[in-house]
């Protein structure tokens, strides 16, 4: 089963075999493309999402369509947007918890990862909770929880976990949305692992807040891939 405790705590507790360092032995100095890439990021965090414009709407139409491709959408404004875990059937009230940002999120995890994505969206592994967390809406708490963590709405993050961000994303430059995805995934394992129902949704969130923590803080961190996490998108 993929929510077992046996493997979860086998895969994850992997990274502690790994040396983390500490924030105070780091110094952030951006090399130009680090800055380049970092503004590029704090600038999709300012833009909201606005139902008006019709590239947002495309974005939210492509979303259904990577969704449900066999489905049409009959309208942005539609009961069938619950299938898909929103909590009513504008997704546009959900979004202004994060912007547009956490729908560019949803979009590169369904186009990019598309079996997981649905694995997780049809919730195709494990044994469910009767009362299971809503899909969409946990998406954009992720969006949200990285945010935060990240420090990316500061001028310069502190933390060793945001320092070492900056130094993934001189890898790829999509490493925020691969670490959404990433996170995604590590999300439903810990719900899994925890057995856990709706009513618990924050406490799974925490935790996986800090592993992502303790993976971000690895010495010998260079890479999105080099995350012990990240052989969950390849299952």
């Amino acid at each position: 089963m993929v929510g077992n405790r046996t493997w979860f705590g086998g895969l994850f507790n992997s990274s502690g075999k790994r040396r983390q360092v500490s924030a105070e032995k780091l110094v952030l100095d951006l090399t130009p493309l680090q800055e380049q890439r970092l503004q590029k990021l704090k600038e999709r965090l300012n833009v909201p999402y606005d139902e008006t414009r019709p590239e947002h709407q495309e974005s939210l139409r492509a979303l259904w369509n990577a969704s449900f491709p066999d489905t049409e959408l009959n309208s942005l404004v539609s009961a069938q947007w619950k299938d898909m875990g929103w909590q009513g059937v504008n997704p546009a009230t959900d979004f202004r918890g994060c912007g547009f940002i956490s729908l560019e999120n949803l979009l590169f995890f369904a186009t990019t990862y598309p079996a997981p994505f649905k694995r997780l969206m049809l919730k195709q592994q494990g044994m469910r909770a009767v009362w299971e967390y809503p899909f969409a809406v946990a998406g954009i708490n992720i969006s949200y929880m990285l945010i935060q963590m990240l420090e990316l709405n500061s001028a310069r993050p502190k933390s060793l976990p945001g320092i070492n961000f900056i130094k993934v994303m001189t890898e790829r430059e999509d490493a925020f949305d691969v670490l959404y995805c990433i996170a995604f995934e590590m999300m439903d394992a810990q719900w899994l692992a925890m057995r856990a129902s709706y009513m618990q949704f924050k406490e799974v969130l925490e935790a996986t807040k800090q592993q992502l923590e303790r993976e971000l803080s690895l010495e010998d961190l260079n890479s999105i891939h080099d995350l012990p996490a990240y052989n969950l998108l390849c299952k």
